[in-house]
C-alpha cells in the first residue's frame, strides 16, 4: 500500500478506537460509584477491622468529581480494550505472514489473561493482607482517613504493576524466539532469578514477609513455566563443545 493509504487506514482505526473509548467512558462514568465501591472494598474492610476504625474521605473540593471522572476513564479503557485491540490487529495483520498471525493471536490472549490474573491476584490476595499491614504501622493514636484519590492511584498502580509482572512467560517467549536465551540459561541462572523475584516482590508489596512470599510464590511458578516456554520455542544455537574439552 502507498504511504497515504496506510495513513488513511491508521486514521480509521484510531477514530474507531477513540469512539469505543468515548462510549466506554460514558458507560463507566454512569456506574462510577458501584465501580469505585468494588475497588475500595478491601480498604474499607481493613478500616472496619482496624482498632479505632477509619473512613474514606474527600480532602479537596474537586477530589470527588475528579475521582468520579478518573474511574470512568480507567473503566472505559478496560471496557473498550477488546475493540481497541481488534482495531490494532486489523491494522497490523495485513503486514504479517500467515504463520506469524497464528503465533501472535494466541500470545495476545495469553498476555491479556496473564494481565487479568495478576490484577485479580493483587485485588483478592495482596490487598487483603497488605492494607491491614499498611494501616497498622505508626497508627497508634492516629485517625485513619484515606483520600479517595490517593487510594484510587495506589490500588491501580499495584494492580497494573502486578499484571505487568505476570507477563514474564510472554517476555521469555519473545526473548527465546530472538535467540537471546534458552532453558539452560534460565536453569543455570535460577539463583539470580530468585533474587530478582524477591526484589520485585519487596518493591511491589508492603515490607513484611507474608505479602512478599505471597507475591514471590506465583512469580516463581511463572519462572518455572517460562523455563518450559524457553525450552519449546528457543532459537538459540549453542556451539558444540568437544568431549575432550568437557572432560578437561
Amino acid at each position: 500500500m502507498p504511504i497515504m493509504d496506510h495513513l488513511r487506514e491508521l486514521k480509521k482505526r484510531v477514530m474507531v478506537s477513540v469512539m469505543a473509548l468515548a462510549v466506554g467512558f460514558v458507560f463507566c462514568t454512569i456506574f462510577a460509584e458501584p465501580i469505585y465501591d468494588f475497588l475500595s472494598r478491601p480498604m474499607r474492610t481493613a478500616l472496619n477491622e482496624r482498632e479505632g476504625g477509619g473512613t474514606m474521605t474527600i480532602i479537596e473540593p474537586l477530589e470527588g468529581v475528579m475521582t468520579w471522572l478518573r474511574v470512568g476513564f480507567y473503566g472505559g479503557i478496560v471496557v473498550s480494550f477488546p475493540v481497541i485491540a481488534h482495531q490494532v490487529w486489523l491494522f497490523v495483520a495485513p503486514g504479517l505472514h500467515k504463520h506469524e498471525r497464528k503465533r501472535i493471536f494466541p500470545l495476545v490472549f495469553a498476555s491479556v489473561g496473564l494481565m487479568i490474573t495478576g490484577a485479580a491476584f493483587g485485588y483478592y490476595v495482596i490487598f487483603k493482607y497488605g492494607f491491614p499491614f499498611f494501616l497498622s504501622i505508626m497508627s497508634e493514636g492516629a485517625e485513619a482517613n484515606i483520600s479517595l484519590s490517593s487510594y484510587l492511584s495506589t490500588s491501580l498502580k499495584l494492580m497494573v504493576g502486578l499484571g505487568l509482572c505476570f507477563q514474564l512467560p510472554v517476555v521469555i517467549y519473545f526473548c527465546a524466539r530472538m535467540g537471546l536465551l534458552d532453558a539452560r540459561d534460565m536453569i543455570t541462572k535460577f539463583r539470580y532469578g530468585i533474587v530478582i523475584i524477591f526484589l520485585i516482590s519487596a518493591i511491589m508489596t508492603p515490607p513484611d514477609p507474608i505479602t512478599q512470599v505471597l507475591m514471590a510464590g506465583p512469580l516463581l511458578f511463572l519462572y518455572a513455566v517460562s523455563v518450559l516456554v524457553a525450552h519449546l520455542f528457543s532459537t538459540k544455537v549453542r556451539d558444540e563443545v568437544p568431549e575432550s574439552d568437557e572432560s578437561a
